[in-house]
């Protein structure tokens, strides 16, 4: 169901798009396959994501193939990615992963997934270690073009002080929240500009709220306001 332009999320989407651009979801040909998504989606997982590209790029330079990923000494995978932080952690993670899909895909390669019914390809996504709700929806959104709403820290952050959804949420609760209120057609965008608005502006520590475009809608800062 659309946003009325009334209402607080419609005009979170309208700001935010004057902000920081109305964008577009890229063509298809122009998607990354599936299995690097879903690779360098793991590897931003708590990190920032100047570190994982930094990270996914060692990798891919040092391994230019999944199958020399695969094939390589854990330890090498480890010194590859050193830079995105719990490298260990997350090189065991990325080689069991790629046994996983050559075992049940026949090949290195998730090509099958974007032809998939959603909620098949979600719970595909879900059922491997390591991978929750925040990486598979990254998947589906930026390798399939799905119309699926990925929460981030900012976007959890955001969202709660905005008043989109409960302050206590949890960021599974938000993503079936965020999900279900934002417009299909408007996920790509939001999802963008919401973690641009948390890494320029609404910051977890100091949110430089008066130069804020939000904060005419915004609960925290009305909050802030009456206690000044």
């Amino acid at each position: 169901m659309p946003a009325r332009r009334s209402d607080p999320l419609s005009f979170c989407l309208r700001a935010l798009a004057g902000a920081y651009g109305a964008k577009r979801a890229p063509a298809r040909r122009s998607r990354p396959p599936a299995l690097d998504e879903l690779i360098l989606t793991v590897l931003s997982q708590n990190t920032n994501d100047r570190n994982r590209d930094r990270a996914y790029r060692s990798l891919r330079q040092r391994f230019p193939g999944w199958e020399d990923v695969l094939a390589a000494p854990t330890p090498a995978i480890v010194a590859a990615i050193r830079v995105g932080g719990l490298a260990e952690q997350k090189a065991r993670r990325i080689q069991a992963l790629l046994t996983r899909v050559k075992e049940t895909d026949g090949s290195l390669s998730l090509e099958r997934l974007c032809a998939m019914p959603q909620e098949e390809a979600r719970n595909y996504l879900l059922s491997f270690k390591g991978v929750g709700d925040k990486t598979a929806a990254c998947v589906l959104l930026f390798s399939c073009g799905r119309p699926v709403f990925p929460v981030d820290t900012h976007i959890l952050r955001v969202s709660q002080r905005l008043g989109l959804i409960p302050e206590k949420a949890s960021a599974k609760q938000a993503h079936e929240l965020l999900d279900a209120r934002v417009p299909d057609d408007r996920k790509y965008e939001f999802h963008l500009n919401l973690i641009a608005h948390g890494r320029a502006v609404c910051h977890a520590r100091k949110p430089e709220c008066t130069v804020c475009c939000l904060k005419s809608k915004c609960r925290y800062f009305q909050r802030m306001k009456s206690k000044a």
